[in-house]
């Protein structure tokens, strides 16, 4: 009777993708894959924030993967053994490979399918919006969320755990001017400059000001998501611009001149984050979470070539593009010491740079497992 009954329920779901109307019933997945295509303002992000941002897609093929991707994450619902849902955040940029090759591969479906949990991704990038939408419940897992975002909500007491490192790269975060004419942090004295606000690409433009004892105050800052600062900067309406992944590749390819990178003003820290209550709650979800994560980066280091094709795949970009940028990143799950230290600098830059007003104590924001 059981195997009727969800047989019946399948065959519903599908015809429901099927109709128009049924478009809008799933938000985090229902339109997630179209929205995945659109520019947001993140790094992420990454994401920060992300610092992240969403390369260019195509419109027809976007269009038939958001119905095969709504079809796919409705059925996984259906099949939970009433557990319910986990949302878990799904940034792309700037090339969060790990993030890709997770839901090309379905890991963490597999790995809470087996404690009887739906998985949906949020389409959501920027660090305020990620932060806001776990604090309310709305979603369990940050995977993918700038240190500088999870300082920021901490400082604000919000209820945030970090549970294991995403990334660090700060030669993927960049600050690009129109042309050669900038040379220094004083050169970029009265000039229009735009990025995501709050994000590691604002930590560095601030921390590349203060090498010569400027402040954000000798500039015009323009606060804008990357696609729109790319688009700002190639149209010639501001003088520089903060840019991460694919959008800076082509950028660089195109010929804009880098400024400077994150090398020595910022470690770029994407950590993984979730709420105190959700473990507290949740212990074994979170340690599943964990184990699912370091099956993810196992997966790539078994098959490099797999994953860099899912990547390129995902991101419009070349398989030679991915392979040119992913050694700029760092995907150790692993706390570690340098981690901390880095994130206590970031909170001490933060609160002299007026980005926060309270001390954030970063070892009690960190979750270690029994």
């Amino acid at each position: 009777m059981k195997k009727r009954v969800i047989a019946w329920m399948l065959a519903a779901a599908m015809a429901c993708v099927s109709l128009a109307g049924c478009g809008g019933q799933n938000s985090d997945t229902g339109t997630k894959a179209a929205a995945e295509d659109k520019t947001t303002a993140g790094e992420a992000s990454g994401g920060e924030d992300t610092d992240a941002e969403t390369p260019d897609g195509k419109g027809t093929d976007a269009a038939e993967a958001g119905g095969a991707s709504a079809q796919k994450d409705m059925t996984a619902s259906i099949l939970a053994e009433g557990n319910g849902t986990i949302s878990v955040t799904y940034v792309k940029s700037p090339l969060n490979v790990p993030s890709i090759v997770e839901k090309d591969q379905e890991i963490f479906a597999k790995r809470f399918g087996e404690l009887g949990y739906g998985i949906s991704y949020s389409d959501l990038t920027t660090g305020p919006e990620q932060t806001q939408a776990l604090a309310s419940g709305d979603i369990q897992f940050l995977y993918a969320v700038g240190a500088t975002s999870v300082i920021l909500a901490a400082s604000n007491e919000a209820d945030i755990k970090i549970i294991s490192t995403y990334s660090r790269s700060p030669r993927a975060f960049k600050l690009f001017g129109k042309d050669d004419s900038i040379q220094s942090p004083e050169d970029l004295r009265g000039k229009k400059v735009a990025g995501p606000k709050g994000t590691i690409l604002h930590e560095l433009l601030v921390a590349y000001l203060a090498g010569a004892g400027m402040t954000e105050e000798d500039i015009e800052f323009v606060s804008m998501g990357i696609p729109d600062s790319q688009a700002a900067l190639a149209g010639g309406s501001v003088d520089a611009a903060l840019l991460a992944g694919p959008t800076a590749y082509n950028m660089e390819k195109d010929g804009f001149p880098v400024i400077t990178d994150g090398t020595g003003l910022t470690e770029a820290t994407i950590v993984v984050a979730t709420s105190g209550a959700y473990i507290d709650s949740h212990p074994d979800e979170v340690k599943a979470f964990l184990e699912a994560q370091k099956q993810v980066l196992d997966s790539i280091q078994a098959d490099e070539e797999a994953a860099m094709e899912a990547t390129a795949k995902e991101t419009g970009l070349t398989v030679d593009a991915v392979k040119e940028m992913y050694p700029m990143y760092d995907f150790n799950m692993e706390i570690h010491d340098s981690d901390i230290e880095a994130m206590k600098k970031t909170v001490v830059f933060m609160k002299e740079n007026g980005m926060i007003e309270n001390d954030v104590d970063i070892e009690s924001l960190i979750w270690k497992a029994e």
